[in-house]
């Protein structure tokens, strides 16, 4: 039963993504349409070579470095990412649960969080220049203030019975803090995590157009500049691949840890 279940929800989910490529390989056919949208059957030539063909520096530099761009891309997103979670979390734990810590960092956060990461891609290279730090800079910006402010509103709704439980066990405000608000701000910390997974990706694709030489988003822009559409579509394909997949890595990670939910909705 529960296997036919598995079988109908993977039937589902390729119903959409079929009918995309159906559309795709039809719009792609009509007269005129190869150099602006090439075929899903072309993209997946030029996608198979700039995987598996042996290097060149000749007349095609594609030839077989998808993987080393994809290296460069997830290191940058896994550096910043990584920073932004480990200032995020502890930062928007303090800022929902002391008013005293909100006063202090919650406006200036708020006055930050709109300015969009294109509008600090200026201020990144005047500053670090055409290097790896200026992009692990702008994907730190990109995944902080999601985590932050999905953080601090988890810390801000703790059941307060559960804090007077504790307090009137004799728990210290340190205590308190790891034991009760942390525990009771996991799922909105977690989503935090995914939302500001999301924009790592684009801000590292974003960073690589301009700030770096490398990775997915340095190879999307200069495919473009040529004219190499079905590399253009394929390295698109791939960044959601991999936001996908890491997205899956952290769904993963939150399933082990907050197994109780799982629990609870059976």
């Amino acid at each position: 039963m529960k296997t036919m279940a598995h079988f109908k929800q993977l039937i589902l989910g390729l119903v959409v993504p079929t009918a995309v490529v159906v559309l795709w390989q039809v719009m792609g056919s009509m007269p005129g349409m190869a150099g602006i949208l090439p075929t899903p059957l072309k993209v997946l030539e030029g996608w198979q070579s700039w995987i598996f063909a042996k290097p060149s520096l000749g007349l095609n530099p594609y030839l077989g470095t998808w993987l080393a761009n994809v290296e460069y891309s997830s290191m940058r997103v896994a550096q910043g990412f990584t920073l932004a979670a480990l200032i995020g979390v502890p930062l928007g734990l303090l800022i929902g649960w002391s008013k005293f810590i909100s006063q202090m960092f919650d406006p200036m956060i708020q006055s930050l969080r709109p300015i969009p990461i294109t509008a600090w891609l200026p201020f990144s290279i005047a500053v670090f220049g055409i290097r790896d730090i200026g992009s692990i800079f702008l994907i730190f910006l990109g995944g902080f203030y999601a985590i932050v402010v999905n953080t601090t509103q988890g810390a801000r709704d703790v059941d307060r019975n559960l804090v007077r439980a504790a307090l009137m066990m004799g728990a210290s405000r340190t205590q308190l803090l790891l034991r009760v608000v942390l525990p009771a701000a996991m799922p909105s910390i977690f989503t935090g995590l995914r939302i500001g997974l999301g924009i790592s990706w684009t801000a590292v694709i974003v960073s690589e157009m301009v700030a770096v030489k490398s990775g997915l988003g340095y190879v999307l822009w200069d495919a473009y500049y040529v004219g190499r559409m079905d590399i253009v579509l394929a390295d698109m394909v791939s960044i959601g691949a991999m936001g996908y997949i890491s997205d899956r890595i952290i769904v993963f990670i939150e399933r082990k840890i907050l197994v109780w939910r799982i629990l609870q909705s059976h």
